[in-house]
């Protein structure tokens, strides 16, 4: 998932796609643990794509208060 698709999603689908991805890094970290890891690379992508979200959600808040602060002004 690029940054692209990432914007491209509404506000409550990138909060569901985080939820995905947490559930999924979730249990990708507990096949590690028990030893029955099939892909380990896929954690990295795993964690790399919420960062992306998060930082996108971050992105549009911070856009959205200054929008409110100008327009108060």
């Amino acid at each position: 998932m690029n940054a692209k698709e990432v914007r491209d999603l509404t506000g409550k689908e990138r909060l569901e796609k985080m939820d995905d991805l947490g559930q999924e890094y979730f249990n990708l970290k507990f096949q590690l643990a028990t030893g029955k890891m099939e892909a380990p690379g896929r954690i990295k992508l795993i964690r790399r794509d919420i960062a992306r979200l998060k930082t996108i959600v971050r992105e549009s808040d911070l856009v959205g208060s200054a929008k409110e602060t100008a327009d108060k002004a």
